[in-house]
Protein backbone atom coordinates (compact mmCIF):
# COMPACT_ATOMS: atom_id res chain seq x y z
CA UNK A 1 0.00 0.00 0.00
CA UNK A 2 1.12 3.38 -0.74
CA UNK A 3 1.74 6.16 1.49
CA UNK A 4 -0.83 9.12 1.68
CA UNK A 5 0.68 12.35 -0.06
CA UNK A 6 -0.17 15.40 1.62
CA UNK A 7 0.56 18.91 0.64
CA UNK A 8 -0.30 20.93 -2.30
CA UNK A 9 2.88 21.13 -4.76
CA UNK A 10 3.63 24.37 -6.18
CA UNK A 11 3.37 24.69 -9.51
CA UNK A 12 6.24 24.67 -11.63
CA UNK A 13 8.66 24.02 -8.82
CA UNK A 14 10.68 20.36 -8.27
CA UNK A 15 10.07 19.12 -5.00
CA UNK A 16 13.03 16.83 -3.79
CA UNK A 17 12.70 13.55 -2.09
CA UNK A 18 13.67 13.34 1.30
CA UNK A 19 13.60 10.09 3.24
CA UNK A 20 12.76 11.49 7.13
CA UNK A 21 11.56 10.13 10.77
CA UNK A 22 9.09 11.18 13.22
CA UNK A 23 8.04 10.07 16.48
CA UNK A 24 5.53 10.33 18.63
CA UNK A 25 6.43 9.76 22.90
CA UNK A 26 3.67 10.19 25.55
CA UNK A 27 3.78 11.58 29.30
CA UNK A 28 1.41 11.74 31.16
CA UNK A 29 -1.18 11.11 28.24
CA UNK A 30 0.36 13.83 26.64
CA UNK A 31 2.82 13.96 23.56
CA UNK A 32 6.14 15.05 22.36
CA UNK A 33 5.58 18.78 20.23
CA UNK A 34 8.11 21.21 18.83
CA UNK A 35 7.77 24.47 19.01
CA UNK A 36 10.01 26.48 15.95
CA UNK A 37 10.78 29.78 15.73
CA UNK A 38 12.80 30.65 13.10
CA UNK A 39 13.19 34.76 12.12
CA UNK A 40 11.03 36.39 9.48
CA UNK A 41 8.55 33.58 10.20
CA UNK A 42 5.33 33.17 12.57
CA UNK A 43 6.25 30.22 14.79
CA UNK A 44 4.79 27.07 14.36
CA UNK A 45 4.47 23.26 15.54
CA UNK A 46 5.67 19.92 14.35
CA UNK A 47 6.60 16.25 15.76
CA UNK A 48 10.36 15.71 16.53
CA UNK A 49 12.06 14.34 14.17
CA UNK A 50 13.51 14.93 10.24
CA UNK A 51 15.67 14.00 7.91
CA UNK A 52 17.24 11.03 7.65
CA UNK A 53 21.57 11.53 7.10
CA UNK A 54 23.29 9.18 4.52
CA UNK A 55 24.23 6.07 6.53
CA UNK A 56 21.45 6.11 9.18
CA UNK A 57 18.40 3.86 9.07
CA UNK A 58 14.74 5.82 10.22
CA UNK A 59 14.76 4.33 13.65
CA UNK A 60 18.85 5.85 13.91
CA UNK A 61 17.34 9.35 12.32
CA UNK A 62 15.04 9.79 14.67
CA UNK A 63 16.08 8.79 17.82
CA UNK A 64 19.19 11.35 16.94
CA UNK A 65 16.74 14.18 15.80
CA UNK A 66 14.35 13.68 19.03
CA UNK A 67 17.57 14.65 21.14
CA UNK A 68 18.72 17.26 19.21
CA UNK A 69 15.57 19.29 19.09
CA UNK A 70 13.87 18.14 22.29
CA UNK A 71 17.03 16.96 25.24
CA UNK A 72 14.96 13.78 25.40
CA UNK A 73 16.81 10.54 25.46
CA UNK A 74 14.30 7.99 23.38
CA UNK A 75 13.73 4.68 22.52
CA UNK A 76 12.07 2.94 19.38
CA UNK A 77 8.99 0.79 20.12
CA UNK A 78 7.81 0.35 16.64
CA UNK A 79 7.00 1.73 13.58
CA UNK A 80 3.47 2.37 12.97
CA UNK A 81 3.02 4.51 9.85
CA UNK A 82 4.15 6.03 6.12
CA UNK A 83 2.97 9.54 4.78
CA UNK A 84 4.28 11.61 2.12
CA UNK A 85 4.11 16.11 3.00
CA UNK A 86 5.06 18.27 0.17
CA UNK A 87 6.54 21.96 1.79
CA UNK A 88 8.60 24.54 1.18
CA UNK A 89 11.13 25.25 4.31
CA UNK A 90 12.47 28.69 5.74
CA UNK A 91 15.33 28.75 3.09
CA UNK A 92 12.95 28.34 0.01
CA UNK A 93 13.95 24.29 -0.79
CA UNK A 94 11.28 22.64 -1.83
CA UNK A 95 11.25 18.76 -0.26
CA UNK A 96 8.60 15.26 -0.27
CA UNK A 97 9.18 14.51 3.15
CA UNK A 98 8.99 10.24 2.68
CA UNK A 99 8.40 10.31 6.33
CA UNK A 100 8.24 6.66 8.78
CA UNK A 101 6.46 7.67 11.83
CA UNK A 102 7.03 5.67 14.91
CA UNK A 103 6.10 5.03 18.67
CA UNK A 104 8.72 5.72 21.07
CA UNK A 105 9.46 5.42 25.05
CA UNK A 106 10.88 8.30 26.76
CA UNK A 107 13.92 6.93 28.80
CA UNK A 108 15.25 10.10 30.16
CA UNK A 109 16.20 13.68 29.83
CA UNK A 110 19.75 14.49 27.79
CA UNK A 111 20.11 18.29 27.78
CA UNK A 112 23.63 17.79 26.27
CA UNK A 113 21.66 16.05 23.27
CA UNK A 114 20.13 19.36 22.18
CA UNK A 115 21.45 21.19 19.39
CA UNK A 116 18.34 22.91 17.98
CA UNK A 117 17.94 26.51 19.94
CA UNK A 118 15.14 27.16 17.73
CA UNK A 119 13.31 24.52 18.82
CA UNK A 120 11.79 23.92 22.17
CA UNK A 121 9.59 20.87 23.54
CA UNK A 122 5.68 21.39 24.35
CA UNK A 123 3.70 18.52 25.82
CA UNK A 124 0.32 19.02 24.53
CA UNK A 125 -2.95 16.70 24.44
CA UNK A 126 -2.86 14.80 21.43
CA UNK A 127 -6.37 15.61 20.62
CA UNK A 128 -5.04 19.63 20.66
CA UNK A 129 -1.96 18.43 18.43
CA UNK A 130 -4.27 16.90 15.18
CA UNK A 131 -5.45 20.37 15.53
CA UNK A 132 -2.20 22.77 15.46
CA UNK A 133 0.10 21.08 13.87
CA UNK A 134 1.70 22.29 10.91
CA UNK A 135 2.05 19.72 8.25
CA UNK A 136 -1.25 18.11 7.37
CA UNK A 137 1.00 14.09 7.52
CA UNK A 138 1.88 15.27 11.34
CA UNK A 139 -1.67 15.32 12.02
CA UNK A 140 -2.47 12.46 9.94
CA UNK A 141 -0.10 10.59 12.16
CA UNK A 142 -1.06 11.58 15.54
CA UNK A 143 -4.54 10.83 14.54
CA UNK A 144 -3.37 6.84 13.33
CA UNK A 145 -1.75 6.88 16.60
CA UNK A 146 -4.57 7.46 18.77
CA UNK A 147 -6.45 4.65 16.99
CA UNK A 148 -3.69 2.42 17.37
CA UNK A 149 -3.50 3.08 21.04
CA UNK A 150 -7.18 3.06 21.06
CA UNK A 151 -6.96 -0.70 20.03
CA UNK A 152 -4.72 -2.11 22.28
Amino acid sequence: MAAPQFGDPEPGRTYRDRPAAFGIAERGGEIAVVRVEKPGHPAWLDLPGGAIDAGEVPEQAVVREYGEETGLKVAVVEPYAKADQFFVNTDGEAFNNRATFFVLSVEGEAAELKIEDDHTLVWLDPHEAVERLRHDAHAWAVAAWLRLRARR
